[in-house]
């Protein structure tokens, strides 16, 4: 899965890409929310941890990982 986070005051999203199943990501963001002054943590496929305080965050995409075009391609 590939998440996006938007980050308020940020020029550019956090993306990470994770292991997780849709429905895990959406209910970490969910618990993350309702705590008020709690942070978002998420773990990418390379052990990496985002953590974000979720007073800051505008939003979170969760979408199916694409594959990337690589060298020269015909379409």
């Amino acid at each position: 899965m590939e998440v996006k986070i938007g980050v308020q005051y940020a020029p550019r999203e956090l993306v990470l890409e994770s292991a997780q199943s849709p429905a895990e990501i959406e209910q970490i963001v969910t618990d993350a929310f309702a705590k008020a002054e709690g942070t978002l943590s998420l773990t990418d496929e390379k052990g990496r941890r985002v953590i974000v305080p979720v007073t800051k965050v505008a939003y979170v995409e969760i979408a199916e990982a694409s594959a990337r075009a690589v060298g020269f391609t015909v379409r």
